[in-house]
């Protein structure tokens, strides 16, 4: 398995936990009252920044445990790291878009907030997912 599969794996698994990390709290608080009431900010801020530091943290133990493969990139790589990012920003987009309509439509912050911090996720998951599967599938140059 090439370091950028790795990278591509650990970014899913990462993604994947701190948004449901965030799901299991932010829902868990709700309680009696309303899901908008729910402070959800510092939750948001924590499982974001716990999630950087995880991949940071675990991309370096990757490193260490195979320097030889850390910096090593061909062109295969590059152009599956592309198509993954071009796959995963379709989310990016369409996360902007809808929370463009909710700001127009006046929603609450706390809807805002959270379509655009679940486009990012799925934008996460869905390139890492496209990388994982042209690493193990095969990769079809346009």
């Amino acid at each position: 398995m090439s370091a950028e599969e790795k990278r591509a794996w650990v970014m899913l698994v990462v993604t994947a936990v701190s948004y449901v990390t965030y799901l299991f709290v932010v829902l868990g608080r709700v309680g009696d009252g309303s899901l908008v009431a729910v402070p959800y900010v510092p939750v948001l801020l924590w499982t974001v920044g716990s999630a950087i530091v995880a991949t940071i943290v675990l991309n370096v133990a990757l490193a260490i445990a195979s320097p030889g493969d850390a910096d090593r990139k061909d062109q295969r790589d590059r152009e599956i790291y592309r198509f993954g990012e071009y796959v995963g920003r379709s989310f990016v987009v369409a996360g902007g878009v809808a929370a463009l309509g909710m700001a127009m439509a006046r929603l609450d912050h706390f809807w805002i907030a959270n379509v655009i911090y679940l486009a990012f996720v799925l934008s996460s998951i869905l390139g890492s997912a496209a990388k994982i599967v042209a690493y193990r599938r095969g990769f079809q140059t346009w």
